[in-house]
């Protein structure tokens, strides 16, 4: 195994404070893999509770159809708040078990490696917490969960080659219930009352801001701390747990509106608009549609990072969104999952309708007023996403990896694996490392695996990691071990060949360990691949791609798109169309693209799902879309859009074809004159592997 090395340019290293954000990002992403897997429970307590609860919807319109107290008649069946967690109602109940359950049970299953064991354990721990206080138990969930699942990962291993054949079903039946049990005493005596107390000093320092009239100064910490993306950490780690305990007493809490109100990022993209340029410009609408209607506040977060200044505008915004809530009393009954301003409207209740409507209308004014006024006067600055996006590629520069590896590690083991991995190891990763086992393999390394992977399945017994340059910080934290290479694209980076001139010096001798005479490195198995599957193994020996995967009807010579959401949306109503895949898997394929952009290079784009979405494919199939003129795609030009989706390993096939394809630019140049969808199958489907 290789020492634990940083393939990293210098200028990316001495990022000040980097660590520390990564630190919190992942923290924010913990504390967002519990809750996000459970907002639809959250979606429908707040609805429940907007509904049935004694102020709710139902009361007021049925007491002006049929008269005084005529509605909350009807409610009084259901068990309205009143009842509370004793009581026979929904509303208390739910919020009281069922949410921090949920938490601890998705926390304890993600500590243990997403299996059942884990969650029942950590659903076991919270159920302690909750008896142990008189609050709601989120913040208990959040610990007591995870504690559970990784605790009983880490009894369960103690003993795991050690039970007698046919009692595994007994001791670990057991073993879950004695611990569970354990932890559900200490949650009862400790965390229980811990979290009572923090969640009370909490709320105080809440009700000091709200009384003292300077809540809206916390947009001074957190529109800056979003755009960083920490906004997972800010919303579910401090302003769900404590909104949804004010919702529980109070009916509804400003708190969800501190982090989530879609107004500031509406007013931002409105004014690139209107006075932004050249890229920037051009995709701000689209942009804009996606954040206010789809609440995916990401999309705006590069526009502020290319021009920093504009932090100012995001901050005036926020502050008066929580401004105005403070002053007509408005607030939300539960979380706005996500920040769209349809959830927004959906949790308001009726009597902070008027207010939180207000809220989101005035933020986006004042931050467009200001980011207007900033984009006009402050034109020496770059606001154009390509131009942001080559001086970053200018500014980083390039190292080479045998160098970093002889001055860093001074010696390493043999590297006799490598994982090229992405969010969902589907599209970006295979292609990538199709090309890089070609270069690997051409050098005479035919022993070196090259595997793909999603990062999620990343474990340390790799000896080589290579990422976009966006997640390798994720990835180095599931194979601290490995050495990362850190890419900017996927078809022809330099980085391949410092990956092959890295084995080559391993070889000859230069870095760690010695070679035989044909220059391959001793000690690979012959004939046993070390760490491939079967999807690796076919793409070394792939055959030529079916042209079942794309059908004609799902070839588009000329795009009609503008831009890279619309594009997306394009290619994925083509596989819809096809019947490979429902309409949400669209959804997918842009918070896949939030991740790490899918343009691979050579104007080739390949947008796909999540990796939870590859339920929703019913079959493995491709769409093509080509854009004569071409579209942006985040700051770069893509003419030809392949979307994938994938339910096993076929797809290998066709990515593999696809990226000896696009690396021969006589190929691409045949794909731009192509005048029928015949053709393109052709260029396609004649490429041998």
């Amino acid at each position: 195994m290789s020492a634990p090395t940083d393939v990293r340019p210098a200028a990316e290293d001495a990022r000040p404070g980097r660590g520390a954000r990564v630190a919190v990002q992942r923290f924010g992403t913990a504390l967002s893999n519990m809750v996000m897997p459970n907002i639809g429970a959250f979606i429908a307590w707040g609805l429940i509770t907007a509904l049935f609860i004694e102020a709710g919807w139902i009361t007021l319109v049925g007491d002006r159809v049929l008269g005084h107290e005529g509605g909350y008649g009807f409610v009084e069946h259901f068990g309205g708040w009143g009842a509370g967690a004793e009581g026979g109602g929904i509303v208390g109940p739910t919020i009281t078990y069922l949410l921090p359950i949920l938490i601890g049970y998705t926390g304890g299953r993600m500590m243990y490696g997403d299996t059942a064991r884990g969650g029942v354990v950590g659903a076991i721990a919270t159920m302690g917490a909750i008896a142990g206080a008189d609050v709601p138990m989120f913040l208990g969930a959040m610990v007591m969960g995870p504690l559970g699942g990784w605790s009983m990962k880490k009894l369960d291993a103690l003993w795991a080659d050690r039970i007698r054949p046919g009692f595994e079903m007994l001791v670990n039946n057991f073993a879950a219930g004695i611990w569970g049990m354990l932890l559900a005493v200490v949650g009862f005596v400790a965390a229980g009352p811990f979290v009572s107390a923090f969640s009370t000093a909490a709320e105080r320092v809440v009700d000091v801001l709200v009384d003292n009239s300077v809540l809206p100064l916390t947009s001074v910490l957190v529109e800056p701390a979003k755009v960083l993306f920490l906004n997972n950490a800010i919303n579910h780690g401090v302003f769900t747990p404590l909104g949804t305990a004010e919702a529980a007493s109070e009916g509804q809490s400003i708190l969800f509106l501190i982090e989530a109100n879609p107004g500031p990022g509406l007013g931002l993209l409105l004014a690139f608009t209107v006075f932004g340029t050249g890229m920037a410009k051009a995709s701000a609408p689209g942009a804009a549609l996606i954040q206010f209607v789809g609440g995916i506040h990401e999309i705006y977060f590069p526009y502020v990072l290319m021009k920093p200044v504009l932090i100012v505008a995001m901050i005036a915004g926020g502050m008066t969104g929580v401004a105005t809530n403070l002053l007509l009393d408005s607030g939300l009954r539960a979380p706005a999952g996500p920040g769209s301003i349809i959830a927004v409207l959906l949790q308001s209740p009726a009597g902070s309708l008027l207010g939180v409507t207000l809220s989101v209308v005035l933020s986006a004014a004042v931050t467009f007023v200001v980011a207007g006024a900033l984009l006009r006067t402050g034109r020496s600055g770059s606001d154009d996403l390509a131009g942001a996006t080559a001086d970053m590629v200018e500014m980083k520069g390039r190292s080479s990896i045998a160098s970093s590896l002889v001055a860093g590690a001074g010696g390493t083991g043999r590297i006799r694996t490598i994982v090229f991995a992405c969010d969902a190891g589907m599209g970006s990763s295979a292609m990538g490392a199709s090309v890089l086992r070609r270069k690997v393999h051409a050098a005479g390394f035919t022993d070196v695996t090259v595997d793909n992977r999603a990062i999620a399945s990343l474990t340390d017994d790799v000896d080589l990691v290579v990422t976009h340059r966006d997640l390798t910080e994720r990835a180095r934290g599931r194979t601290p071990s490995a050495v990362h290479v850190s890419v900017d694209e996927f078809l022809a980076s330099p980085r391949y060949d410092d990956v092959v001139a890295l084995l080559q010096e391993q070889a000859d001798g230069t870095v760690g360990g010695t070679a035989d005479g044909a220059g391959t490195p001793v000690g690979t198995e012959h004939g046993a691949p070390i760490g491939a599957d079967q999807g690796a193994a076919a793409v070394a020996t792939a055959a030529p791609p079916r042209h079942g995967l794309l059908a004609r009807e799902s070839i588009v010579l000329d795009g009609a798109a503008q831009n890279r959401d619309d594009a997306i949306d394009e290619a994925g109503r083509l596989l819809v169309a096809a019947g490979a895949v429902p309409e949400e898997y669209v959804a997918a394929m842009h918070e896949r693209e939030l991740s790490v952009s899918t343009l691979v290079g050579n104007g080739l784009a390949i947008p796909h799902g999540t990796d939870a979405a590859k339920d929703l494919v019913r079959r493995t199939s491709l769409s093509f879309v080509r854009y004569t003129e071409g579209v942006d795609w985040g700051g770069q030009r893509a003419e030809f859009v392949v979307a994938i989706a994938g339910t096993g390993d076929d797809h290998l096939q066709v990515l593999s074809a696809l990226s000896q394809v696009f690396l021969d630019e006589a190929e691409v140049d045949r794909l731009r004159a192509a005048g029928s969808p015949e053709e393109v199958l052709d260029i396609l489907g004649a490429v041998q592997v």
